[in-house]
C-alpha cells in the first residue's frame, strides 16, 4: 500500500485503550479498529467493556477484547498487560485515556480520600501501565504510548484543581517517557478541550446568556468523533517523527 491512506494503516496492530468503553476511549477504539487493529477495551465496567466490544467486532470485523480493570490500582495492571500479550503477543499501541474529575463546590470539601483516587488514576496507573508495557515495546523494537490529557492542565481551573494537577503531571511523564522509551516507542500527550460526551451532560449551563466557548477560536464545544482524526495521527506511522509532543484539540482555547 502506498499514499496518505498507507500512514494510518493500523492493520494487525494491537491497540490498548483504557476507558475504552464510552466517550473519547470509545470513539478512539473505533477508529482503530476500522484501520485495521485489533483492540482491548479496558475499563472497571466489564459488561460495559464487553458490549463495546461486540460493537466493534461486528461492525468492524476486527477482533476485540474486553478487560475489566481499576486503572488506579496498581496490583491489577500487571494482570491486565499479561492477558492482553498473551491473548495477542504483543501491545502496538497503549492509550491512557482513563480519567476521573470529582465535583466540589469548595476546596475544602476535597477529601483525602477524593484527591488520591484521582492521581491514582490519572497519573500513577498511567505511569506503571507505560512502565510495564512500555519495556516490552523497546524490547519488541517499536510502539507507541499516547497519553490523554485535558486543556485544564494548562488552563486549570479552581473547580477541578486535583484533575488538572494530575493531568499536568501527565504531561510532564510525556516528556519524560519519551526520553527513557526512545528511540524505539513514541510517546505523546493527546491534549483534548471539551467535548460533547456522557460526562457533558453534568455540564450546567442553565441560565447562561452567552455562549460558554465563545472565547474558544471555534466558539463551541467537539463533537466525540473529532478526537479520531489527532488520536489516529499520534496511534500510526503518519506521526513517525513525533515524540514528547503535545497535541492539543481544543477547539482553540486562548
Amino acid at each position: 500500500m502506498t499514499g496518505p491512506a498507507a500512514l494510518f494503516d493500523l492493520t494487525d496492530r494491537v491497540v490498548l485503550i483504557t476507558g475504552g468503553s464510552r466517550g473519547l476511549g470509545r470513539e478512539m477504539a473505533f477508529a482503530a479498529a476500522r484501520c485495521g487493529a485489533d483492540v482491548v477495551i479496558a475499563s472497571r465496567n466489564h459488561d460495559s467493556c464487553a458490549a463495546t466490544a461486540a460493537e466493534i467486532e461486528a461492525q468492524t470485523g476486527r477482533t476485540a477484547m474486553p478487560y475489566a480493570v481499576h486503572v488506579g490500582r496498581w496490583d491489577q495492571l500487571d494482570g491486565l498487560v499479561d492477558a492482553v500479550y498473551d491473548r495477542f503477543g504483543r501491545i502496538d499501541v497503549l492509550v491512557n485515556n482513563a480519567g476521573m474529575s470529582p465535583v466540589y463546590d469548595k476546596q475544602t470539601d476535597v477529601t483525602e480520600k477524593m484527591f488520591d483516587s484521582v492521581v491514582n488514576l490519572n497519573l500513577k496507573g498511567p505511569f506503571r501501565l507505560s512502565a510495564l508495557i512500555g519495556e516490552r515495546m523497546v524490547t519488541a523494537g517499536r510502539g507507541v504510548i499516547i497519553n490523554v490529557s485535558t486543556h485544564g492542565s494548562l488552563r486549570p481551573h479552581p473547580s477541578f484543581i486535583p484533575y488538572a494537577a494530575s493531568k499536568a503531571g501527565l504531561n510532564v511523564m510525556t516528556e519524560a517517557l519519551a526520553q527513557a522509551f526512545g528511540p524505539a516507542v513514541r510517546v505523546n500527550t493527546l491534549m483534548p478541550g471539551p467535548f460533547l460526551t456522557d460526562i457533558s451532560k453534568a455540564w450546567n449551563f442553565d441560565g447562561l446568556k452567552h455562549n460558554p466557548f465563545a472565547h474558544f477560536a471555534l466558539q463551541r464545544a467537539g463533537d466525540p468523533t473529532e478526537i479520531v482524526g489527532a488520536a489516529l495521527f499520534l496511534m500510526s506511522d503518519a506521526s513517525s517523527f513525533t515524540t514528547g509532543s503535545i497535541l492539543r484539540a481544543d477547539g482553540g482555547i486562548p
